[in-house]
């Protein structure tokens, strides 16, 4: 059910199609090459390695992303990388009809998607603005949210439905799915952008960078959610705790990975019906300390409904400072800087995510996973502490609908 007030957005409809279809055929197509790579190779470290292929082209995109989001139309952008994404996810779907796919030729897949969406995704981002007013904003962003973990849940589960039936099945309907997506996005109208108008100079790629620095309640809250993300990265252990400390199986494993995005969805649901009135900065924090400390209760418990029950507070909790830190990017950030800004925000949610597993992992590995989970999840709660004296200006956040960009 959508907020009477936010379905006076005459945009919102076609907004919601392009981002939910793209979002549920990338998680469609993602789990369908995991399977396809896993069943070609038959090695665990192949399906680090396509993970990385996607992460790879964002570090040296991200900034000259961000500067061709500010200085281009941002819709023809998304529209070309959606047809890009149409023709090379037909093409696997051509190529696995033919029993034609190789190792190299996912991998390139994979690295090319993730070029697309070095540049897709920081446009995206700067749609909403130009469609919600600032009164509106948190709550859009709350809504997109909760279709967004929608389509993050339903999306891996369908994936591996479809590849059962058969890969044809599942790469022709992710491409269905993002002509979908284009579809949307070519009905979207946009009704306000101001593009960047400086030359293209080595300060002006990097200016979303200099923003950030000027901004220093933005900046805490990227970097706030980059090192919660890094150090709690509790659902990297899941396997492990499926498999040798819950003893629950393959199907457990499937409810606990359900669980974060289950208690995100809620609380974006919620969000989205009752949305913060104020005191946003001190919100903030305190979901960061409940993902730390809910990330502790998922390290220490070997009771499987209260690990559940830890993993959902883990979602809610994590949503919560998404769509506050995504609110603020928006309304603080002035159009022309949206997509560098974007873009460098999209970088450090990519790097806590793929770090974050990495550094679960290591430390897993060193000193026992439920003593990694635990740590990650002290450490969570020490950096919230020490951010809150480093950036003041956000901890004294109130309102979002009350903040205003400063121009460059």
């Amino acid at each position: 059910m959508i907020d009477p007030a936010l379905r006076s957005l005459p945009g919102l409809p076609s907004l919601i199609v392009g981002r939910i279809f793209s979002q549920l055929s990338a998680t469609t197509m993602t789990i369908a090459i995991g399977w396809q790579i896993y069943a070609l190779t038959h090695d665990v470290a192949s399906l680090g390695y396509l993970g990385l292929a996607q992460f790879l082209p964002m570090i040296p995109l991200t900034f000259v992303a961000g500067h061709v989001a500010d200085r281009f139309n941002r819709r023809t952008i998304v529209l070309i990388c959606q047809a890009c994404e149409i023709l090379a996810t037909g093409a696997l779907a051509f190529a696995a009809a033919f029993h034609a796919l190789t190792t190299g030729a996912i991998y390139t897949f994979a690295a090319f998607y993730g070029v697309l969406r070095s540049f897709e995704m920081p446009c995206q981002q700067a749609f909403l603005p130009a469609i919600a007013p600032p009164a509106l904003l948190p709550r859009a962003q709350a809504l997109l949210s909760s279709l967004f973990m929608t389509a993050s849940i339903v999306g891996p589960s369908l994936g591996g439905l479809l590849y059962g039936i058969g890969p044809v099945v599942c790469y022709g309907l992710s491409t269905a799915g993002f002509a979908a997506a284009f579809g949307g996005t070519l009905s979207l109208r946009l009704l306000h952008t101001v593009l960047a108008k400086e030359p293209i100079t080595f300060a002006s790629v990097f200016a979303g960078l200099s923003f950030l620095n000027r901004r220093r309640d933005l900046l805490g809250a990227i970097t706030l959610d980059l090192f919660a993300v890094l150090l709690g990265g509790a659902t990297a252990m899941l396997p492990v705790y499926a498999d040798g400390i819950l003893h629950v199986g393959p199907i457990g494993l499937g409810m606990l990975r359900a669980a974060p995005a289950v208690g995100a969805l809620l609380m974006s649901w919620g969000l989205s019906r009752y949305p913060l009135k104020g005191r946003a900065g001190l919100i903030m924090f305190v979901s960061v300390v409940a993902f730390g400390i809910a990330t502790i209760a998922f390290g220490a418990s070997h009771i499987v409904w209260l690990s559940i029950i830890a993993l959902m507070v883990l979602g809610a909790s994590d949503v919560i400072s998404v769509v506050i830190r995504s609110s603020l990017i928006q309304l603080a950030t002035p159009d022309s800087m949206r997509g560098r800004v974007s873009a460098v925000n999209t970088l450090f949610i990519g790097s806590s995510n793929q770090l974050g597993e990495f550094e679960s992992g290591m430390l897993g590995t060193a000193i026992g996973p439920e003593a990694a989970v635990i740590a990650g999840g002290v450490g969570t709660i020490m950096v919230a502490a020490v951010w809150v004296r480093l950036f003041p200006r956000l901890w004294a956040l109130d309102r979002l609908e009350d903040v205003f960009p400063e121009e460059q």
